[in-house]
């Protein structure tokens, strides 16, 4: 039994590695909505572990970062909501959250989650990114998106993104002012 919990600790370990690296990697690049999956049996790993794990928020968020990024919203959107009740204050798997609530349609849901992100930390340029991308192109309120990709210029003017974001801010406010 020893031995068993051992290679699971070390492979949650492995996981939670990767798993930061490319949360790390999905922050520089934009938008962060498609990245690479995992395999299945990686994600079979990480089911596993959060079995055996009920109570580490760390494994159940692991595994929504997982489902995200293989593209399975609706599962990721359970193992993040379990995450999320061991660890509230978790911006990144709250943002996370608020993406898959996107990705299966919930666009009001993920306004939400973001906008629970930006209050436990205002400074997160993420968290207004997404909750622009949602506000202009689900939503359709240009006036507080382009509030929010503003905040987001604000916060991290020299990410990746930022003259794609800014080229956003232009069109969105030229197809405004054209509608008036």
């Amino acid at each position: 039994m020893k031995k068993i919990l051992s290679i699971v600790i070390v492979l949650f370990m492995f996981m939670a590695y990767g798993c930061q690296q490319q949360k790390e990697q999905k922050q520089q690049q934009a938008p962060p909505m498609v990245a690479p999956g995992l395999s299945p049996m990686q994600i079979e790993q990480l089911q596993t572990a959060a079995k055996m794990s009920p109570k580490s928020a760390q494994v159940w968020i692991s595994l929504g970062d997982a489902l995200m990024d293989s593209r399975r919203f609706g599962e990721a959107v359970e193992a993040y909501q379990k995450g999320l009740e061991l660890d509230p204050k978790n911006v990144n798997a709250r943002v996370d959250l608020g993406t898959c609530y996107r990705g299966i349609g919930k666009f009001d849901k993920a306004v939400e989650e973001y906008r629970k992100a930006i209050k436990i930390d205002p400074n997160f340029p993420n968290a207004h990114r997404n909750l622009a991308v949602v506000l202009a192109f689900d939503l359709h309120d240009t006036t507080q998106s382009v509030k929010e990709f503003n905040k987001y210029i604000e916060l991290a003017p020299n990410a990746p993104d930022i003259e794609a974001v800014k080229h956003t801010v232009g069109e969105l406010t030229a197809a405004k002012q054209a509608g008036k």
